[in-house]
């Protein structure tokens, strides 16, 4: 594990180099989206210079990474505030809900998966997969606004959207009530997914010979199912679980500009359209840490469902 740990630092750093050259070439730069373009060119020079982007590209990676390595992460050229704040207020957030968004995604896939392989052929598997497909092609975008629509709009028994009621009174219901329609909406593409997975992993497993020894010897069949079965189907399960959260990550950019939810999705959106490079890279190093962490901790978790797995 410690070698794989190792391994990923050098791996980091080239996924910032390679985010770095790409910003770069985006079109546009930070000056000529605040400034008016009816600017005397000598002014917007000056603004250049002074914010370091007439250096060379490897000048100014090195100038981002040396502030990196001191612990810090720039300013923003939109807001002057500092990257790791602004970072660090909305990382909690976008964390709650594709946590939320995940757990209550796999709550209904799992059951449902393995009861699907244990009913296999039958009106249940028939249906649940077709509900799986659904949920899978159902757009975020359009099943967000139609909830909004229907919850909100009409029925008027759920807000819109954003974290908290302004100037409400605040408490723990009024957290989940926000929470309740983004995580359902990520959470639905989650179960829908992962459904198959479940169902297909158990099917496999359930073919074993030990299993139906196991049965033969008058073991019961929850036992056999959810002791034995679950465990060894495990493996293709927490791989795709592990895909799912940079997934989920990503996806979360779209759900909160929909629920107006203050992640870090609202501001990767919002440094896009300012050219806020500062910004983008913190953005993208905390992804990198993301993907990195997770994958880490699958292969944790791999040793913990299966011991036949080491590495050392």
């Amino acid at each position: 594990m410690a070698r794989r740990v190792l391994i990923a630092i050098p791996v980091l750093f080239g996924i910032t180099i390679i985010n770095f050259l790409i910003i770069k070439l985006a079109p546009g730069n930070p000056v000529d989206m605040f400034i008016d373009p009816n600017t005397p060119k000598e002014l917007l020079d000056a603004r250049k210079a002074l914010l370091g982007l007439n250096d060379p590209f490897f000048i100014q990676y090195y100038k981002w990474l040396s502030n990196l390595l001191q612990g810090q992460l720039g300013y923003s050229f939109s807001s002057y505030a500092p990257v790791k704040d602004m970072i660090g207020e909305r990382l909690g957030p976008t964390l709650l809900l594709a946590s939320s968004s995940l757990v209550f995604g796999l709550m209904i896939a799992i059951p449902v998966g393995i009861i699907s392989a244990l009913k296999q052929n039958t009106k249940f598997d028939y249906i649940m997969t077709g509900l799986s497909f659904i949920g899978t092609s159902i757009p975020q975008f359009f099943l967000g606004l139609g909830l909004i629509y229907v919850f909100a709009v009409q029925l008027k028994v759920l807000p819109t959207g954003g974290m908290t009621t302004l100037g409400g009174p605040g408490g723990a219901w009024d957290r989940i009530s926000h929470l309740i329609l983004p995580v359902f909406v990520l959470g639905i593409v989650v179960a829908g997914k992962k459904v198959r997975y479940v169902r297909a992993s158990m099917l496999d497993v359930l073919k074993q010979d030990y299993l139906r020894t196991a049965e033969s010897k008058g073991l019961h069949r929850f036992i056999v199912t959810n002791k034995h079965a679950l465990r060894n189907a495990l493996i293709p399960i927490i791989t795709v679980v592990g895909m799912e959260i940079p997934l989920l990550l990503g996806g979360s950019v779209l759900i909160e500009q929909i629920f107006q939810w203050p992640g870090i999705g609202q501001l990767t959106i919002q440094s896009i359209l300012s050219r806020d490079y500062p910004t983008l890279m913190g953005l993208n190093l905390v992804a990198a840490l993301i993907v990195l962490v997770t994958n880490l901790l699958t292969d944790m978790f791999y040793s913990a469902a299966d011991p036949r797995i080491t590495y050392s």
